[in-house]
């Protein structure tokens, strides 16, 4: 029986998905690639500054420049390894049989992409051609006229709902096991857990008797965990304990931490960088600026500062808070004061950082999932010596509109991170702040 003909695929890229990954033109294997010319029209807007995407923008452009050096961007090029398929720019042509500027009425660039795709399809009617784009709008857009379209995939995990939580409760667990967890701080094994992942807290459980532990790769076997104070903060249920564990200890190099907002997240993160505090030079808290709206910070009055202090003040509110738990006089409130003003603790967006190396400094990254995995990797491989980096966040609660729970930089962490020696990871469920935070978070 003759083989069938595996079917030719083209698949046109739009911007959001370049500005997302500038090597995403290399990762669709041996298929054919097609860039509108208003896509690099987009990325001329975008090549200027310092954002990731601007980043993304100048790399796209550089590695396209290097590809065409000696061939026309209007011929099918060969694309490098690890790609096996071809890539041309395709020219804006008004003679299609489906114009999307005509039906939708408007000459807008998404129009224009859409267009692009449209003219691949008609001249290549043996291919299957799909745009790819991260526009949720622009997807349906195209597929309201009949022309395939995904969103990108590289990056992005395979379900939310199995999302590595960090913690597993175990039942039935024999109580002479859990007695010599209490008694001797240590399991070397347990009948319930045969293959236990690196870093990994259990909730070991029978009947009324139960123990909480984790699971030491060094020393390969599971070790008690206590609750423990940390700069005035006490954890208020086992998963704060679990992640106040992971945060205090020395041999994890970096922890993510994820959570409704109430949970703790950035609260215990920050007292444990305090209880610290001797062992690195600084203690830098950032977050990604993502405006209400989307709208520029430019139209914020004043000058960078005062219009960045809106979006770093949840920041300074976890300061003021452990600080509000000591008296004025006392060592541990005058100690974060010096701290401040020596900026020994730094508070900032994470743009006014991006290029910087971190050599013994302990990193908080707020609203990890507003970053997207290249980001993320970004900041990771920064890591100097003596460097703790922890990453916090709710991968339900994203601000970007070219993100979501699959594609987003902290879901991509947890999920290839899973198990490595110098990583944990804690999924924080319950809400801590306050009934009526709670309530919200359960029914609104």
């Amino acid at each position: 029986m003759p083989r069938k003909k595996k079917e030719k695929k083209i698949y046109v890229l739009d911007t959001s998905v370049i500005l997302y990954d500038h090597q995403s033109l290399l990762n669709f294997e041996e298929n054919d690639m097609a860039i509108p010319i208003t896509v690099l029209e987009e990325l001329d807007n975008f090549k200027r500054g310092n954002d990731t995407k601007n980043f993304e923008a100048r790399q796209f452009i550089r590695l396209v420049d290097k590809l065409s050096e000696e061939n026309s961007l209007l011929d099918w090029i060969s694309l490098p390894k690890p790609a096996k398929g071809k890539f041309k720019v395709i020219l804006n042509q008004n003679n299609l049989e489906i114009n999307a500027q005509q039906i939708f009425e408007d000459r807008k660039n998404d129009h224009k992409i859409i267009n692009a795709a449209l003219l691949v399809k008609q001249e290549k009617p043996e291919a299957r051609v799909t745009l790819v784009t991260k526009d949720i709008n622009l997807r349906l857009k195209a597929k309201a006229l009949n022309l395939n379209s995904e969103d990108y995939k590289t990056g992005k995990i395979k379900d939310v709902k199995t999302l590595f939580t960090g913690i597993e409760k175990v039942e039935d667990v024999d109580t002479n096991e859990i007695k010599e967890l209490y008694s001797k701080g240590v399991l070397k094994q347990t009948k319930q857990i045969n293959n236990p992942v690196n870093n990994h807290f259990y909730i070991l459980k029978n009947g009324t008797t139960s123990s909480l532990a984790y699971f030491n790769p060094r020393e390969n076997q599971l070790e008690r965990v206590e609750k423990n104070y940390i700069y005035g903060i006490k954890p208020k249920n086992a998963e704060q304990t679990f992640a106040i564990n992971a945060l205090m200890n020395d041999d994890i190099k970096l922890v993510t931490i994820q959570g409704v907002a109430g949970t703790g997240k950035t609260l215990l993160s920050l007292a444990a960088a305090l209880e610290q505090k001797n062992r690195y030079h600084q203690i830098i808290l950032a977050r990604p600026i993502v405006p209400l709206s989307n709208r520029d910070i430019g139209f914020l009055p004043g000058d960078a500062e005062d219009k960045i202090s809106p979006y770093m003040e949840p920041l300074w509110d976890n300061l003021k808070f452990i600080k509000s738990l000591y008296k004025q006089s006392e060592k541990k409130f005058k100690a974060i004061e010096s701290m401040v003003e020596e900026q020994k603790i730094l508070i900032t967006p994470l743009a006014f950082i991006r290029g910087r190396s971190f050599s013994n400094i302990i990193f908080i990254i707020d609203e990890a999932q507003n970053l997207t995995p290249h980001e993320i990797k970004t900041i990771v491989t920064r890591a100097g010596e003596n460097t703790k980096i922890i990453f916090t966040g709710d991968v339900h609660q994203i601000d970007t509109p070219y993100l979501d729970e699959q594609s987003n930089g902290l879901s991509f962490l947890i999920d290839r991170m899973k198990g490595q020696n110098l990583f944990a990871h804690i999924t924080l469920q319950k809400g801590e702040r306050s009934e009526l935070a709670n309530l919200a978070n359960d029914l609104l």
